[in-house]
């Protein structure tokens, strides 16, 4: 299947770069097995049940969403125990820790990439509820 999509160009060129470097055979090649990297996370993430540890890490525009971040995070007060935030230019980083359901954490996590200032979240599960 033939599709298209909208990235940045910075996106692009680093991608090709580290796909490049390691050797793969094409573009194509590479994004396949970037769309599997994120479907094994995303299972992994729908298949934890039970009470968890996690930390969730995302970065974002600090301008662009600052306060309706914060209005989820209020939302969410009930399973994140801390957080971290450093700036980084335009760029913020920001970790939260977290214990709870994987429901709520899930919850969450889906909500905190429905942003378009969120680049990026990544989700660490510490302790699952059969450890």
């Amino acid at each position: 299947m033939r599709t298209s999509f909208n990235i940045p160009d910075e996106v692009v060129e680093e991608f090709d770069r580290v796909w490049q470097d390691e050797g793969l055979e094409n573009r194509s090649r590479a994004v396949r097995e970037a769309m599997l990297e994120y479907i094994e996370a995303h299972s992994r993430l729908e298949d934890t049940s039970g009470e968890i540890v996690a930390l969730v890490g995302f970065d974002y525009r600090h301008h662009d969403v600052i306060q309706e971040l914060h209005a989820v995070q209020h939302d969410y007060q009930d399973v994140i125990l801390n957080t971290s935030h450093t700036h980084q230019g335009k760029w913020c980083l920001e970790s939260l820790f977290c214990r709870g359901s994987a429901e709520r954490v899930r919850d969450l996590t889906y909500r905190l990439r429905d942003f378009d200032g969120v680049r990026r979240v990544k989700v660490m599960v510490i302790r699952d509820g059969a450890a």
